[in-house]
C-alpha cells in the first residue's frame, strides 16, 4: 500500500507544495488561479489540521481514503484532521480556494467542538457540496473578509474575528446541504469511523470517562457488535490509525481544549478525562504532541 505522508504542521504541506510560508503557522489561505494545476503536498496524505476548499475541477480526482469526492463545477470540500486525502493531477477550471486550520488555532474556542458536529467534514459524505451561483458568492465573500483580516497585523481580536468568519462559512455549508439533501432519504449507513467516533462523544458526553475511566477498545468494539481486532484492522485500512490511537487522540483533543479553556490543573484534567494515574496522562499527552501539559499550557497562553 501506498505510504501515506502525515503533516504535523501547515508549513510542512506549504513546502511539499512549493507553496510561500503560510502567514500564519497555524492557519493557511490558498487561492489558485484560473487554468492552474494545484497540488496539495504528497499524492496521498493525511494532516493535523482541517480543511475548506472551494473548487471547479477541469481533472483529476480527488480522494477520501478509498471513496471517490463527487466534483463537479462549483462544489465545497471539507476535511478534518487525520483523514487520508489523495489528489491526484487535479486542475481546476476556475478560481478556486483552500482554507487550512490547525486544530491547535481551535483549542480554547467554542469552534473546538462545534466543527465537529458538522457531518459533511466526514468522508463517507462522498457527495460535494453543489452551490448556485447565489451560494458561490456568498462564499467569495466570507473567504475575501476572512483573507482580509488573515494579512492584516494580528492584534487580540485576529483570531476571533477570523473563527467568526468561518463558523459563518459551515453555518452557510450546513444551510446548503440541507436544501441539497432534503429529498433523499435520512437512512444512510456511516462508516465504522463515524460509528466509533459516535461513540465516543457519546461516552465523553455523557460523564462516562470521570465515571468508569478511559473508554477500552473492546468495549467500544462491543458497542458495534465487532471484535475489537476487526475494528482495529478497519480502523486502520480507513484511516491508518488503529482503535487505541484514535482514543488516544481524542482525549490529547479534548485535554488541549481543557488547558486553554479552563482553570483546571494537569491533574483534576486527567480524572476529568478517566485518567487514574495523572503522570499516565501527561506521558501520553507529550508522547501525542510532543511536548508536557504544562509546557502546552504555557505556550499557547503566553
Amino acid at each position: 500500500m501506498e505510504k501515506v505522508n502525515h503533516y504535523k504542521t501547515i508549513s510542512q504541506l506549504h513546502q511539499a507544495s512549493n507553496y510561500l510560508p503560510p502567514v500564519h503557522p497555524l492557519m493557511s489561505m490558498v487561492t489558485c488561479s484560473d487554468l492552474v494545476s494545484c497540488s496539495l503536498g504528497e499524492s496521498r496524505f493525511s494532516s493535523d489540521f482541517y480543511m475548506i476548499g472551494f473548487k471547479k475541477i477541469k481533472s483529476g480526482h480527488l480522494l477520501y481514503g478509498k471513496t471517490k469526492y463527487d466534483h463537479d463545477n462549483g462544489s465545497m470540500m471539507f476535511a478534518k484532521p487525520r483523514q487520508i486525502i489523495e489528489f491526484s493531477n487535479v486542475q481546476f477550471e476556475e478560481r478556486s480556494f483552500v482554507i487550512f486550520i490547525h486544530e491547535d488555532y481551535l483549542a480554547g474556542h467554542p469552534l473546538h467542538d462545534l466543527i465537529r458536529k458538522y457531518g459533511f467534514f466526514e468522508y463517507e459524505i462522498n457527495e460535494a457540496l453543489h452551490l448556485s451561483p447565489s451560494e458561490e458568492q456568498i462564499m467569495w465573500d466570507l473567504y475575501e473578509k476572512i483573507k482580509v483580516e488573515y494579512n492584516n497585523n494580528p492584534d487580540e481580536f485576529s483570531r476571533e474575528i477570523i473563527l467568526s468568519h468561518v463558523d459563518s462559512l459551515l453555518k452557510y455549508s450546513d444551510r446548503f446541504y440541507k436544501r441539497q439533501f432534503i429529498n433523499r432519504s435520512a437512512n444512510v449507513s456511516g462508516t465504522t469511523i463515524k460509528r466509533f467516533q459516535s461513540l465516543l462523544d457519546h461516552y465523553f458526553e455523557s460523564g462516562r470517562m470521570k465515571k468508569d475511566g478511559l473508554p477500552t477498545v473492546n468495549h467500544l468494539a462491543t458497542e458495534l457488535n465487532l471484535s475489537s481486532r476487526y475494528l482495529s484492522d478497519v480502523l486502520k485500512v480507513e484511516t491508518g490509525k488503529t482503535a487505541l490511537e484514535h482514543i488516544h487522540l481524542y482525549l490529547v483533543d479534548e485535554a488541549k481544549n481543557q488547558l486553554l479553556s479552563s482553570d483546571s490543573n494537569i491533574s483534576e484534567i486527567a480524572y476529568q478525562l478517566g485518567f487514574e494515574n495523572p503522570p499516565y496522562f501527561t506521558r501520553l499527552f507529550k508522547k501525542v504532541v510532543g511536548m508536557t501539559p504544562v509546557q502546552y499550557k504555557e505556550l499557547h497562553l503566553n
